[in-house]
C-alpha cells in the first residue's frame, strides 16, 4: 500500500510530503485548492503521461516519489526485473523537467515508463472523476466486464488468432481477385524459362563462343598473313633469317679489329634468336589453322541465336544465364502461392481455431456478466434505487478481435421497467450511483492493496451520499481507500483526513495540505455542509456526522 507521497513543484504544489495509513482516507478542500492534483502527481509517479505543464511556474524540474510497501505479488514483479529491494521497499520517483524530459526510477534505478504502468497496475488502481462517463461506450463496458472476470489473457488469444485468421483470408482474397494476371505471368515465366531451357546456356559461354567466331571468320586472312611473314622470315630467295645470320659472322670477324663491336654483336645475336624462334612458332601455327567453313556454320548459327534470344530478353548475351536463374526462382515463387485450395484450408483452419477460443471467452464473459450483474443490482437497492436492476446483455454480433458478440449494460431504475440501454435510460445522478456500484464492486475482485476514487460521487447527495461513504469505509477495512470528494456525508465516514487549501500572493499561487485533528475536522465538514459562514448549528451537524 501506499506509505508517503513527495511532490515538489508540480502544477502549484511547492512541496508536500504525506504520510498515509491503512484505512479510509478523504480529501477535501474548496474547489481549484488541488485536490485531484495530488491524483494526478501520483498518477505520474505510476508511469502516467506527463510534460511540461505539469512544472510549477518559475521551477526547473517537478519531483514526484512514492513509497509503498510490498505484497507477494509486486515483490516478484521487482525480482523478476531486477528491481528488488533488500528491505522489501519500493520507492517510485519520477521527474519531469521544463522542457518535457521525462526520467524514471524504480528503488533508485533507471526504469522506463512502461515499466511503472506494469508495476503501478499491481499497486494501485485509480477510479477517475469522469468514469460514469467513459461507462457509456461499449468499448469501456467490455473492458470493465473483462477486467472484472480476469479475462484479459484469453482476450489476447482471441485477438492474435482473429489476426491470423484475416490475415490468411486476405491473401486468399487478394489471390482470386488476381487469378486471372498471376495465371498470364505464370505461363510467361513456363515460356520463357522454357525457351532458355533449350539453349543451354553456360556460364562463360558467351565470352569463348565469340572469341571463336572471331577467328573462323578470319581464318584465311589468318593463313594468308602468318604464310607471308614466314617467307620472309626463312622461306623466301633472300630470306631475313639468312641475311642476319651473314650479318652477324661478317661482324664477329671485324670485331677482332675492334672490341667496341661486341655490344652490337650480341644485340644482332638476340635478334636472330627471335628471329628463329619466331619462325618456329609461324610454322607451328600454320600447321595448326586451317579452314573450316563447316565449323565457322556452326559457331555463326549459335551466335546469332544467343543474340537474339537475349534481344528477347532485354538483356547483354553474356546474362543469359543469370536471367535464366532469375525466371526460374520466380516461377518457382509464383507456382508455391498459386495453390488457392492450399490457402483456403489454411484459411479454414485458422477460422474453427479463433471460433473454438472465441466461444470460450464467450462462455467465460456469460458466468462474469451474471455475477456482476446481480451484484451491481444488489449495490444500486442501497444506493436509493429501490427496486432497480442491472444486466449485461451479450449479443451475437460480427466476429472481431475483441470476440463474438457485443456487450451492453442495461439498467432499469426502478422495479416494472424494462431494462434498457444504460445511456438512453440513466440520468445523471443515476449514472454515478451505478458507477459507483460497478467501482466498487469491481475493486473487490482484485487484489490491487491501494484504491483511489476521484470524486466518483459527483452527481449524488443527501442519503444516499452517507450510503457511498459507507461502502468506501467497508472497502477500506480489507484495503487502503483514498477518495477526493466534495460530499460531508461521504468525508465523515474516513478514518483519516486531509484538507487542501490554496494560498495566493502577487507572484503565484501554492497549495498546501494537512492532516485534520477531530477539531479540525468538524470545521472542515461544517464548512462542507455550510459553505462560507459556519454558525453553531451547521458544526453541530458535522459533530454528529461524525459520530455516527
Amino acid at each position: 500500500m501506499l506509505r508517503t507521497l513527495a511532490i515538489r513543484d508540480f502544477v502549484i504544489v511547492d512541496a508536500i510530503e504525506l504520510e498515509f495509513s491503512n484505512g479510509f482516507t478523504v480529501f477535501t478542500g474548496e474547489t481549484g485548492a488541488g485536490k485531484s492534483i495530488l491524483i494526478d502527481a501520483l498518477a505520474l509517479a505510476l508511469g502516467g503521461r506527463g510534460d511540461a505543464s505539469m512544472v510549477r511556474e518559475g521551477a526547473a524540474k517537478a519531483d514526484i516519489c512514492a513509497a509503498f510497501s510490498v505484497d507477494d505479488q509486486a515483490a516478484a514483479w521487482l525480482e523478476k526485473n531486477d528491481f528488488s529491494d533488500p528491505e522489501q521497499e519500493l520507492l517510485l520517483r519520477r521527474v519531469i523537467d521544463n522542457a518535457g524530459r521525462s526520467k524514471a526510477y524504480i528503488n533508485g534505478s533507471s526504469a522506463t515508463a512502461s515499466q511503472l504502468r506494469e508495476l503501478g497496475d499491481l499497486l494501485v488502481d485509480i477510479h477517475g472523476q469522469h468514469a460514469h462517463q467513459s461507462l457509456l461506450k461499449a468499448d469501456a463496458q467490455r473492458d470493465l466486464l473483462d477486467m472484472q472476470g480476469g479475462l484479459q489473457p484469453q482476450v489476447l488469444e482471441v485477438s492474435a488468432q482473429f489476426r491470423q485468421w484475416r490475415t490468411l483470408s486476405k491473401q486468399r482474397e487478394q489471390f482470386e481477385s488476381n487469378a486471372k494476371n498471376l495465371l498470364l505471368e505464370k505461363e510467361r515465366l513456363e515460356w520463357q524459362v522454357g525457351e532458355l531451357e533449350k539453349l543451354q546456356v553456360k556460364p562463360g559461354e558467351w565470352e569463348a563462343i565469340s572469341h571463336e567466331h572471331s577467328r573462323l571468320a578470319h581464318a584465311a586472312s589468318l593463313l594468308e598473313g602468318a604464310q607471308e611473314a614466314s617467307d620472309l622470315i626463312s622461306e623466301s630467295e633472300h630470306p631475313m633469317l639468312s641475311q642476319l645470320t651473314s650479318l652477324h659472322q661478317k661482324l664477329i670477324k671485324l670485331q677482332a679489329f675492334d672490341p667496341a663491336l661486341t655490344p652490337v654483336i650480341d644485340a644482332l645475336d638476340s635478334a636472330r634468336i627471335n628471329l628463329q624462334e619466331s619462325a618456329y612458332a609461324l610454322n607451328d601455327y600454320l600447321g595448326r589453322v586451317e579452314l573450316d567453313p563447316v565449323r565457322l556454320r556452326e559457331v555463326d548459327a549459335r551466335v546469332e541465336v544467343l543474340h537474339s534470344t537475349a534481344r528477347r530478353f532485354h538483356v547483354a548475351p553474356e546474362l543469359l544465364h543469370q536471367e535464366y536463374a532469375t525466371l526460374s526462382t520466380q516461377l518457382q515463387q509464383l507456382t508455391g502461392v498459386s495453390d488457392i485450395a492450399a490457402l483456403k484450408l489454411q484459411e479454414d483452419q485458422a477460422q474453427q481455431n479463433y471460433l473454438a477460443i472465441a466461444k470460450k471467452l464467450s462462455q467465460a464473459r456469460a458466468v462474469v456478466a451474471q455475477t456482476l450483474a446481480k451484484s451491481v443490482t444488489s449495490a444500486m437497492q442501497e444506493l436509493s434505487m429501490t427496486g432497480g436492476s442491472f444486466a449485461i446483455a451479450l449479443t451475437p454480433g460480427e466476429a472481431s478481435a475483441t470476440g463474438i458478440e457485443q456487450i451492453e449494460f442495461l439498467v432499469a431504475g426502478h422495479a416494472g421497467v424494462q431494462a434498457r440501454p444504460l445511456a438512453k435510460v440513466a440520468s445523471g445522478g443515476e449514472l454515478a450511483r451505478i458507477s459507483l456500484a460497478i467501482s466498487v464492486i469491481t475493486s473487490c475482485a482484485t487484489a490491487t492493496p491501494t484504491l483511489i476514487f476521484d470524486e466518483v460521487d459527483s452527481g449524488i447527495g443527501g442519503g444516499v451520499a452517507e450510503v457511498v461513504g459507507r461502502l468506501l469505509k467497508r472497502l477500506g477495512q480489507d484495503r487502503q481507500v483514498l477518495c477526493v470528494t466534495h460530499l460531508p456525508q461521504v468525508a465523515s465516514q474516513a478514518n483519516h483526513h486531509f484538507e487542501v487549501s490554496k494560498a495566493s500572493d502577487e507572484s503565484k499561487t501554492v497549495s498546501h495540505i494537512a492532516k485534520l485533528d477531530n477539531k479540525q475536522r468538524v470545521e472542515e465538514i461544517a464548512r462542507m455542509l455550510g459553505g462560507i459562514e459556519i454558525t453553531p448549528t451547521t458544526r453541530k451537524h458535522a459533530r454528529e456526522l461524525l459520530a455516527s
